[in-house]
């Protein structure tokens, strides 16, 4: 009976977006909010730089309140993310961890606390956010992903780490998409830059790769099955990837 309240909860709650996340309004356990954000969204929320961690806090003014759960987990003494990668951004409350042996995920107070992030039992029941792209399986010319992606989501998704970038390549793992897909990627004056503004600081050019350095007609970014960026002809209709 417990489990199918669980499951019925789950069905009727509602989402607040907020930027590539989402907040769904329900409280759930660490386990259960990982398998929530898989099953309806791409899974629970990393924050892998100040950066992301300050883009979050600015977005979720006026919209969130207290503490959430994120992908962050202990394995064995590693932390790592849900969606992949170790995680090596931990702005821990007073500066350290509390090596507690139960208290192996993390709760992230948002949106103005200022004391850090803090240990958590993953059976306790807590607030969470999910990481949401949307894979569309509509081909189009870049321009055209980016025109669908802002009239119908928010952008063309941008990979500030290594974690989205994982979690990027399971959602085009299927057969029924190219192998390589638009991202928000654009080389405009003299530089590759994001569209949607986020900061390029990580990056998956082919290692020796020359050809996207001053590219002529190539000037659009995709991304391909095999976990790799690409400059490649804006006019080619590809599937792609919204947030």
């Amino acid at each position: 009976m417990e489990i199918f309240f669980i499951q019925m909860l789950f069905i009727v709650c509602v989402s607040e977006q907020i930027g590539k996340h989402v907040y769904p309004t329900i409280r759930a356990t660490w386990p259960e909010a990982q398998q929530y954000c898989r099953d309806h969204h791409t899974d629970l929320t990393p924050i892998t730089t100040p950066w992301e961690e300050e883009s979050l806090k600015n977005a979720s003014i006026g919209k969130l309140s207290g503490y959430f759960f994120v992908g962050l987990y202990k394995n064995g003494r590693t932390w790592m993310w849900s969606g992949g990668g170790k995680a090596t951004y931990l702005p821990w409350a007073g500066g350290q961890l509390y090596n507690f042996v139960l208290e192996t995920v993390a709760v992230v107070c948002l949106p103005s606390c200022t004391n850090g992030w803090h240990n958590a039992y993953p059976i306790q029941s807590s607030h969470f956010l999910c990481f949401n792209l949307i894979v569309s399986e509509y081909k189009a010319t870049w321009e055209q992903s980016m025109l669908h992606c802002k009239q119908n989501h928010t952008a063309l998704t941008s990979l500030t780490s290594e974690t989205e970038h994982l979690l990027t390549l399971r959602e085009i793992k299927h057969d029924n998409i190219t192998e390589r897909v638009w991202i928000g990627l654009r080389y405009l004056g003299d530089h590759w830059l994001w569209v949607n503004g986020d900061p390029l600081q990580y990056e998956a050019w082919p290692q020796g790769d020359q050809d996207h350095q001053c590219p002529i007609y190539k000037r659009c970014g995709a991304l391909t099955k095999g976990g790799l960026w690409e400059n490649w002809d804006c006019k080619e209709k590809l599937n792609f990837i919204c947030y």
